[in-house]
């Protein structure tokens, strides 16, 4: 039909397209900027045609609203078709109203639709239907829509260079699609610069492409720089949203508050982020059990909570919920997705166990013992196995004896009562048992009308027993004083018959009996005393002796019990004094403690008298006793016994003068403390001589070696002496300067004893110059003078560190065997010293010299005995008294040193 109408009439079609197009250019210019969407000749329903920037031209609007009903606008500015769209002509246009129902604002966005069913001519033609404008060669925003239906190739939009107007132009592109993967999407007329697009394209594996295009002379010259061009694709709703889980499964306790949280499903969107097309709303679609409903789901966050508090998992203790989640807000034509959602109801402990009766009777026979006499049940709602179905039983009343026990029976969940104390007939034939039960887990809900324990009661029937002999109270005692006569008797254990409450039938017999001091009556089971009794005896404790006693009746069963005989106290001990040894060291002790004990009770014990007994004068003539206490006293010596061993006896009276005499052996030794002496006895003579300690015969040992030492010291210089003197010239003066406390080695000095002078020659050194002086002490040392060479002082100055006079001279000392009178010596050296001493403490530069009078740390005092003494050289009227002072244990070392 189409070919059958006259050509008047396309032209009037196209006039009248024209008319409208002019009509909506005149309006454009007072709304919004014009969008144009290039799409195909066909467009399905619901399909997404393009996107509109409505916040640039009206970011206030609330209200969107289109011209065409085949058309629907989202808040984003995405366009949709509502019905299947053919363009039968080229273009197709309508208008976006945007409002803002507050002020009453209104704009307008004019959106065509052109469907290209050729390609633009070459610039240079001449026949153009609408003149492009000029374009500069600047980056151009440019776009498609993904997965787009053709036709292919796709235009996308032309680039031109301004350079055109005066040179060939050629236009290329590189880049991703082009020369990279992937490869030939798109392409570039060489001569018009426009560009197309070969095929459709997934957003979601390329959102964007960033090409270069260049332009270039035929001859190769690049009138411009290499301009880059953004291609971006446009998103569409292809992509469904999709559960995170296939299945989710959550748990919420019965019994919960509305709008408790019971979990939150998720999903994911591959499509652009930020669209419609990935604003997902959830839902719930369906429940298992269907009803009542009882949970709802927030469209946004997909967060599930519960509407009722009736979750009873005693009813129903599962819900299923089939979920939905759509994009595009959750409008109709948004894609949708379901899953399934299952929901655990939680047990908690809101049904209280109960016994299946309230009342139970049992029985056991008397002294019976573990065993089981009962078993309960109880009845609970709540889940079995967990704390709040398993039961804990407990004894309310009836059990003040501890006879019972009940406990829970883990498989089961029954009470189990128990017997763990014998019963006896004879005091109780039935026993009233209250039992009560609760859950391990405490109870959820508040017992306002009800108990919130069940309780049952049990009686218990005890069943008599024919019984043995009994022996109550296990331990029985009597009373007996301790120096009661042989043959005396006295009430003794007493078993009884339980049921007939009497002793009679019943033998005794006596199994333990550690002394053999009783026998027992076979059948009254009194005691006789069979040997003397002791209170004080070993076997005894706290004045009670045991002996074991068994009980049997005629048919042979028996009971065993102990019978205390509580022995009473007679005043049959006298006082002692159990320590017999007594040692008194003279130098540090005058006397010794003694104490005497009592075995009697107190009130035939102290006070004790204390007094010597002896009729030997010698005994009142050395030892005094002093009382300090009621059971101790002093003993001390008096006229300066020697020192020995002595027996000396001592009587102690108790307070009625019962008493005892304990000979004592005190031993005055001359020790610091009792450990150090010892004695030992003569057997010839049977007296005590003095035996040493270690320390002793150590410093006895000590005492020979340093004789020795002296001895070898004497012979060498004696050996010495007899070498004939050298001659020294009269002009020098015969004294030498020896410091006595140097600690270098290499010193002169001359010793004298017992007429025989030593020499002894240290090895050389450099010299040194020392304090000069008789008997001066300065800075430590101790300077004495001794004849020898001459030497003046000054040429000692500077030399070095800590050596002798002799080195200075650097040759041996011959020294006279000697000594000046000391009023010679005064009157020869006070002149001379203080000039050298004066010269010695200075250097060339008036300076103090750095060697003068050396000093040393500062060792301590000296010790209590002073020198060594032997090893000292002594003239013979110098005294050894300071040894008189010295400890006991080096009295015999000073006796071997003393010179007699």
């Amino acid at each position: 039909m189409a070919a059958a109408r006259p050509s008047g009439f396309w032209s009037g079609a196209l006039c009248l397209q024209l008319l409208v197009t002019l009509a909506i250019l005149i309006i454009a210019s007072e709304a919004c900027k014009n969008v144009t969407l290039h799409v195909p000749s066909k467009l399905d329903a619901k399909k997404l045609v393009g996107r509109v920037n409505l916040k640039e031209c009206f970011k206030s609007a609330n209200l969107i609203h289109s011209s065409d009903p085949d058309f629907h606008i989202l808040e984003d500015g995405s366009v949709y078709t509502t019905n299947t769209i053919l363009l039968s002509l080229e273009k197709r246009s309508f208008t976006i109203l945007l409002s803002n129902t507050e002020n009453q604002e209104e704009k307008k966005i004019f959106v065509f639709l052109e469907h290209q069913t050729k390609v633009l001519k070459k610039r240079h033609t001449k026949e153009k239907v609408l003149r492009r404008a000029k374009r500069r060669w600047a980056p151009i925003p440019c776009s498609m829509l993904e997965n787009s239906l053709g036709p292919f190739p796709l235009f996308l939009q032309q680039v031109q260079s301004d350079t055109a107007q005066n040179y060939t132009i050629y236009y290329s592109i590189r880049g991703p699609g082009v020369d990279q993967e992937p490869r030939n999407l798109f392409y570039v007329e060489r001569d018009t610069g426009n560009l197309y697009c070969t095929r459709a394209v997934d957003r979601e594996q390329y959102e964007s492409f960033e090409l270069i295009a260049f332009a270039t002379t035929p001859d190769g010259y690049t009138p411009e720089l290499p301009l880059p061009l953004l291609i971006k694709i446009e998103d569409e709703n292809d992509n469904y949203p999709i559960f995170t889980e296939e299945t989710y499964t959550f748990t919420i306790l019965e019994n919960s508050r509305v709008g408790s949280t019971v979990g939150q499903v998720c999903a994911t969107d591959k499509d652009e982020p930020d669209t419609m097309h990935t604003r997902l709303k959830y839902s719930i679609i369906g429940q298992v059990p269907p009803s009542p409903t009882l949970f709802s789901m927030h469209p946004s966050t997909g967060v599930i909570t519960t509407t009722s508090s009736q979750l009873d998992r005693e009813l129903i203790d599962k819900y299923q919920l089939k979920i939905k989640v759509q994009d595009m807000d959750g409008q109709y034509f948004g894609l949708q997705t379901t899953s399934t959602c299952i929901i655990n109801i939680g047990d908690v402990n809101d049904h209280l166990p109960t016994f299946t009766r309230n009342s139970y009777v049992t029985s056991v026979k008397e002294n019976t013992v573990d065993v089981e006499i009962l078993r309960v049940t109880v009845e609970d709602k709540d889940l079995v196995n967990t704390a709040n179905w398993r039961a804990n039983y407990t004894i309310l009343k009836g059990n003040e004896n501890g006879n019972f026990k009940i406990v829970t029976d883990p498989k089961t969940n029954e009470g189990i009562l128990c017997v763990v104390k014998p019963l006896n007939y004879e005091e109780k034939q039935q026993v009233i048992v209250q039992i009560g039960v609760v859950n391990e887990a405490p109870f959820s809900r508040e017992a306002s009308s009800r108990s919130a324990m069940s309780t049952a009661t049990v009686t218990v029937n005890v069943e008599d027993q024919d019984e043995g002999p009994e022996c109550n109270p296990p331990i029985q005692t009597v009373r007996m004083k301790e120096n009661a006569a042989v043959g005396t008797t006295s009430n003794g254990y007493k078993a009884y018959d339980p049921e007939t409450r009497s002793s009679s039938g019943i033998r005794y017999k006596k199994l333990t009996d550690p002394t053999g001091w009783v026998t027992v009556d076979e059948n009254t089971g009194s005691i006789k005393v069979f040997r003397s009794l002791d209170r004080e005896a070993e076997t005894i404790r706290n004045g009670i002796y045991n002996i074991t006693i068994l009980a049997s009746d005629q048919k042979g069963r028996t009971c065993t019990g102990t019978l205390g005989i509580i022995l009473q106290d007679v005043n049959d001990n006298g006082p002692f004094i159990p320590k017999r040894q007594v040692t008194i060291c003279k130098p540090t002790m005058s006397s010794a403690e003694i104490v005497a004990v009592d075995p009697d009770e107190p009130i035939n014990g102290p006070p004790f008298d204390f007094s010597l007994e002896s009729s030997s004068s010698e005994v009142q003539r050395m030892w005094r006793l002093e009382k300090l206490n009621d059971t101790a006293a002093r003993l001390s010596y008096q006229n300066d016994p020697a020192f020995g061993k002595y027996v000396v006896p001592i009587r102690v009276r108790d307070r009625f003068g019962l008493s005892s005499v304990s000979s004592l052996d005190v031993t005055l030794c001359d020790c610091i403390t009792e450990n150090d002496c010892t004695f030992r006895v003569d057997p010839r003579t049977g007296g005590g001589g003095v035996q040493l300690g270690k320390w002793a015969i150590l410093a006895i040992l000590l005492g020979i070696a340093l004789l020795f030492c002296i001895l070898f010291t004497l012979v060498c210089g004696a050996s010495r002496t007899s070498k004939p003197p050298k001659v020294i010239p009269d002009d020098l003066a015969q004294q030498n300067l020896i410091v006595s406390n140097t600690e270098a080695p290499g010193d002169d000095k001359v010793y004298s004893v017992n007429g025989f002078t030593t020499q002894t020659v240290g090895a050389s050194a450099q010299g040194v110059c020392g304090t000069v002086g008789s008997g001066v002490n300065n800075g430590g040392q101790t300077i004495e003078m001794v004849k020898g060479g001459h030497q003046t002082l000054e040429s000692c100055q500077g030399a070095g560190h800590h050596h002798t006079l002799d080195s200075c001279r650097g040759g041996r000392v011959e020294v006279d065997n000697s000594r000046y009178a000391y009023s010679e010596w005064h009157s020869f050296t006070q002149p001379r010293l203080g000039e050298k001493v004066h010269l010695c403490n200075q250097d060339e530069n008036h300076k103090h010299a750095q060697d003068y009078v050396l000093t040393y740390n500062y060792e301590g005092r000296g010790s209590v005995a002073g020198s060594v003494g032997c090893c000292s050289e002594r003239q013979e009227e110098d005294g050894l008294e300071f040894l008189d002072n010295l400890e006991p244990k080096f009295r015999t070392l000073a006796e071997a040193c003393m010179k007699r």
